[in-house]
């Protein structure tokens, strides 16, 4: 189901730029700038088959994209002149700022070159929890535990789950289970139990694929002196915030700005929200963002800005640079904005 979603999406991407309809859509819909959304960078290999694979994007592609959006008339700035952009309506060259959501290491190892290439300015969304360890790498850690075992069986909060792992396809469809299994069956004040359990049954090390994948405290200060470097907040523990009560999730908004300035030295004044989908973010942590005194907040709503995102500063679109659409033909057909009225409900004003 998955692979047939990614099929019929990248069909009408390629509807779209070889009808011509997508330059054609661009002075209507391609709004002021975008905001795009990066996870991984790296030019290691990786598993056609993983669930994850949308978060993994190359260093060449993310060269020949900002080259691309560049010789397009796009400006790179930073968040912080993005929202200086919307908020005064300054007319111009269409903008783009890049954002990283974790903090994975290879953001600043083979990302970090790329933008320095292109003076290409950066905002890192950081949760400490996974920094420091006390949340889990989850996402990943199940990818490694449906690859470890062909029978994967384990028990929490009293069920007993067992899943096929047995091909590369089958754990395709049980890493995909796992997913859905700890953000809408587990809560959130027991998913990392959850995800010890299925660990241990793997032989899995969850606190290695962190130490591995993450950087490390003293990575985040080096990296965030860097010029083209912004610190963001990505909350305390990474939690799903609508499955929280507003007690929590105020905590989870507000507090990890006083954590990033402690172990950082710089107030963080922007922020993503974790997941990002209509699942997490609604008008409630929309509220609790404002209050907290960010600048900014971003989800991860598929979406171009237009000028009346000057009125929504704390629930920002971004386009996905997503390792499933990694063609530059397809960027530009999502920069176009023709793509955003089709991804919600024919709206071009993207909020929540």
């Amino acid at each position: 189901m998955i692979d047939a979603t990614e099929a019929v999406r990248k069909f009408a991407l390629n509807v779209a730029r070889l009808s011509g309809l997508a330059p054609l859509a661009r002075p209507l819909l391609g709004g002021s700038g975008a905001i795009l959304m990066l996870h991984r960078v790296t030019a290691a290999p990786g598993n056609p088959h993983s669930v994850n694979r949308h978060l993994r994007v190359t260093p060449r592609f993310l060269d020949g994209l900002i080259q691309d959006m560049k010789s397009s008339g796009y400006d790179f700035v930073s968040m912080d002149e993005a929202c200086e952009r919307l908020k005064g309506g300054r007319r111009g060259n269409r903008f783009a700022a890049i954002t990283a959501d974790d903090g994975y290491r290879d953001n600043q190892l083979e990302a970090l070159p790329v933008l320095e290439k292109h003076r290409a300015p950066i905002t890192v969304y950081i949760a400490p929890g996974l920094i420091d360890g006390h949340v889990d790498l989850w996402w990943e850690v199940i990818e490694r535990a449906v690859a470890a075992r062909p029978l994967l069986e384990f028990t929490t909060g009293g069920e007993t789950m067992a899943l096929d792992c047995s091909t590369p396809a089958r754990q395709a469809a049980a890493a995909f289970r796992l997913q859905e299994f700890l953000t809408i069956e587990v809560p959130e004040e027991t998913q990392r139990d959850a995800v010890r359990a299925i660990a241990a049954a793997a032989g899995v090390d969850p606190a290695a694929t962190s130490r591995e994948l993450l950087m490390d405290w003293g990575d985040l200060r080096r990296f965030s002196q860097h010029p083209l470097v912004t610190m963001g907040a990505h909350t305390l523990d990474h939690h799903l915030l609508r499955r929280l009560t507003e007690e929590r999730a105020r905590e989870e908004i507000a507090a990890c700005a006083g954590v990033l300035e402690a172990r950082l030295g710089l107030r963080p004044r922007h922020m993503a929200f974790p997941y990002g989908d209509p699942r997490a973010v609604g008008c409630r942590e929309v509220r609790l963002a404002r209050e907290a005194g960010y600048a900014s907040a971003v989800t991860t709503r598929h979406g171009v800005l237009q000028p009346s995102h000057a009125g929504h500063m704390h629930a920002l679109p971004r386009l996905s640079v997503n390792g499933r659409y990694q063609r530059i033909g397809h960027m530009r057909t999502m920069l176009s904005g023709l793509t955003t009225p089709l991804a919600n409900g024919g709206k071009t004003l993207v909020t929540v």
